[in-house]
């Protein structure tokens, strides 16, 4: 066997080969977010830009705790979204894997379907079910809840009842590919060792769907948190979140360089939130923490 060349980056072939890839990426992603980053110096007057170079953006954003608060609020629906997308994926990523091998492919016709619907005809479609004269009040009446409780549209778990149905799909087919590789003999060696139903599911199956898990889990975090239509829509604006924030700073008060300064915030934020996490996950599994 021969051995594995090691490649440079003084190399010319190398670096020709990688050309594309590194001038697409600084198209299409670093360079936008340069000129965002430069956006937030500057001001706007009479809904006309106006380059200032000034710091009066951010000073404005840290001054203000509303924007911190919407934030906050963001960052709580996000992690309750994803909680909620695991408890339905992995029972549905299971199932799919294990006990429904004969119509699995019919099943995720089916959710792949629902996936690539129409955003915004899947929202109204929820905000019509879910309305005071809709089909869901109707059934809890007549299921004897008093109409003061039914109530439910224009609330936050109305958003983020949306947010589920839209994004639990990238929690299944993740937590799916995990569990259709688990070596199967792994499983029947637990049962062997005395393990009963329980602990080698807890034991076995659970630790080798991490990855499927953590990859479900950060798909939907970071697309929650720029969730914008089902807090317009849903939620009816009363509670909004940090992308429908930043539509309403771009679009309605036509306030760009604001809107680039909350656009930067929330990205930071996530990608933050995501490797602490990510941290706190390789310390545990290194012993480190409780």
């Amino acid at each position: 066997m021969q051995d594995l060349q090691i490649r440079r980056w003084s190399d010319g072939e190398l670096l020709v080969k990688a050309l594309p890839t590194v001038l697409l990426q600084t198209t299409c992603f670093l360079a936008p977010l340069v000129m965002t980053f430069l956006l937030t110096f500057q001001r706007t007057r009479n809904f006309q830009l106006q380059w200032t170079w000034d710091l009066w953006t951010w000073t404005e954003i840290f001054s203000k705790p509303h924007y911190w608060t919407i934030l906050g609020h963001t960052l709580f629906m996000g992690i309750a979204c994803v909680a909620i997308c695991l408890v339905i994926a992995f029972p549905v990523a299971y199932g799919l894997a294990t006990r429904f091998k004969a119509i699995e492919n019919e099943i995720k016709v089916l959710i792949t379907f629902a996936f690539i619907t129409d955003a915004t005809l899947k929202i109204y479609g929820w905000a019509l079910f879910l309305d005071k004269n809709g089909a869901a009040n109707f059934l809890l009446m007549e299921m004897g809840f008093p109409p003061d409780m039914v109530a439910f549209l224009y609330t936050d778990w109305a958003t983020l009842l949306g947010m589920v149905y839209s994004l639990s799909a990238f929690a299944i087919f993740t937590i799916y590919l995990s569990v259709s590789n688990i070596d199967r003999s792994l499983i029947l060696a637990a049962y062997d060792a005395g393990a009963g139903k329980i602990r080698a599911h807890w034991e076995v199956t659970l630790p080798l769907c991490k990855p499927g898990i953590w990859a479900g889990s950060v798909l939907i975090f970071l697309l929650s948190v720029g969730a914008f239509l089902e807090p317009k829509v849903l939620g009816g604006g009363k509670s909004p979140m940090s992308a429908e924030l930043i539509r309403q700073t771009f679009e309605t008060r036509v306030n760009w360089p604001l809107g680039a300064a909350l656009t930067l915030v929330l990205m930071v934020v996530a990608v933050f939130v995501v490797l602490l996490f990510t941290r706190l996950l390789t310390l545990r599994r290194g012993g480190l923490a409780p």
